[in-house]
C-alpha cells in the first residue's frame, strides 16, 4: 500500500518541459518533464468508454461546452468538454445522427466482417441495382445540400470548375465530418464531385484518367495551401468500397492519421492505384472498373451480405420460392 501510495502520490509533481510526441488522432501523448529536478516522461492516452448503461448516463450528464462544428439535414457534429472549468479544453469530438435510420444503427453496432469477392456479374446483376435503390430513397440530400450551396459553404476549402471549366468535371473539397478541425496529423477531408451519374468507384472509366489526375494534382495543392504545415508527400487519396454514402467522392487524410478498419485493405482504394488499374486495363474508353472484380470487407449486418453474399456463399442466390 506505502509503494502504491508514493507512486501514486509522483504524477502532481511532474513539472511539464515539453511535448514530444502527439499520435492516435491526438489521443494519445508524450510528455518530457522532470521530478525532483531530475528528468521524466509521462505518457497519456485517453482511457477506454465504459460500456455499462449506468456510467455513460453519468458520461452524458458530465458533458459541457457543447460547441456546434456544423450541421447538414440529419448530421450535427460538435466539440465538447467533461466537466466544467475556464480552463479545460474540448477533449470531445461528437458526431449526432438525428432522426438516425435503421442502416445507421446496423452500421455503428458490433458486426462480424467478412472479406467477399464482387464480380462483374454479381455487380451488374445484384450490386448495382441496391445502390439505384439507395439513391432513390433520398440518402444523398446532406450531398446536395453542400452541392447546391444550401449547407456547409463556409466550410469548402477549395471549390474546382473542371478542367476548361467542363462541369461534369467539377468538384469541390471540405473538411471530413469526423475531423476535429484542428488536429493536423489526424486531418481528414472529403472531395465531392458535382455530377451525380457517378455512384462509386465501379463507374470509373479509362475515359476518366485525365480527369482523375487533374483531381489528384489539385486537391493535394489546395490541401497544402490551406494547411502548410503539411508537405505533399504526407498526404494519401483513397475511395471506399462499399462507400458510406452512392455519390463519387475522395478522402483526403493525413499519412499519421490512425489507420483504422476504414484504411485497411478491403476497405480503401489508393486513388494512384485505381488510376494506375484503369491505364493498365485492354480496351476502349468505355473499358473501366464495372468490368473487373473487387474483393473487399462487408459487415455482416449489411444489407448486400444478407441479400447477395451469404446467399451466393450457400448457393442459394437467385432462387425463388
Amino acid at each position: 500500500m506505502e509503494d502504491k501510495a508514493a507512486s501514486e502520490a509522483l504524477v502532481p509533481l511532474f513539472k511539464l518541459d515539453r511535448l514530444l510526441n502527439q499520435d492516435q488522432g491526438g489521443r494519445r501523448v508524450a510528455l518530457l518533464g522532470s521530478i525532483d529536478d531530475k528528468p521524466a516522461l509521462l505518457t497519456a492516452e485517453r482511457a477506454a468508454f465504459p460500456s455499462d448503461i449506468k456510467t455513460l448516463e453519468a458520461f452524458h450528464k458530465c458533458l459541457a461546452d457543447v460547441k456546434n462544428l456544423g450541421t447538414n439535414d440529419i448530421y450535427h457534429w460538435y466539440l465538447a468538454s467533461v466537466g466544467h472549468g475556464e480552463n479545460n479544453p474540448p477533449n470531445l469530438k461528437l458526431n449526432l445522427i438525428s432522426p438516425c435510420t435503421e442502416k445507421h444503427i446496423k452500421k455503428y453496432s458490433a458486426q462480424g466482417v467478412r472479406m467477399v469477392t464482387e464480380s462483374p456479374q454479381i455487380y451488374k446483376d445484384h450490386v448495382r441495382p441496391y445502390i439505384a435503390k439507395q439513391r432513390e430513397e433520398g440518402r444523398l440530400d446532406w450531398v446536395f445540400n453542400i452541392l447546391e450551396g444550401r449547407k456547409e459553404q463556409e466550410d469548402i476549402i477549395f471549390r474546382d470548375p473542371g478542367q476548361n471549366s467542363a462541369k461534369d468535371e467539377a468538384f469541390l473539397l471540405a473538411p471530413d465530418l469526423n475531423w476535429d478541425r484542428k488536429t493536423t496529423t489526424s486531418l481528414h477531408l472529403l472531395a465531392i464531385v458535382e455530377r451525380r451519374d457517378l455512384w462509386s468507384l465501379r463507374d470509373l472509366r479509362k475515359s476518366h484518367i485525365v480527369w482523375l489526375r487533374h483531381m489528384r494534382e489539385k486537391l493535394i495543392e489546395a490541401t497544402v495551401e490551406k494547411y502548410p504545415e503539411i508537405e505533399k508527400d504526407q498526404l494519401k487519396l483513397y475511395m471506399h468500397y462499399q462507400p458510406t454514402f452512392y455519390h463519387l467522392h475522395i478522402h483526403v487524410v493525413h499519412v499519421m492519421l490512425e489507420p483504422t478498419s476504414t484504411q485497411a485493405i478491403g476497405k480503401a482504394f489508393g486513388l494512384e492505384n485505381i488510376i494506375s488499374q484503369l491505364e493498365s486495363m485492354s480496351g476502349g474508353s468505355d473499358a473501366g472498373m464495372a468490368g473487373v472484380s473487387l474483393t473487399y470487407t462487408l459487415g455482416e449486418s449489411h444489407d448486400l451480405w444478407a441479400e447477395v453474399f451469404q446467399p451466393s456463399k450457400e448457393g442459394t442466390l437467385g432462387r425463388h420460392g
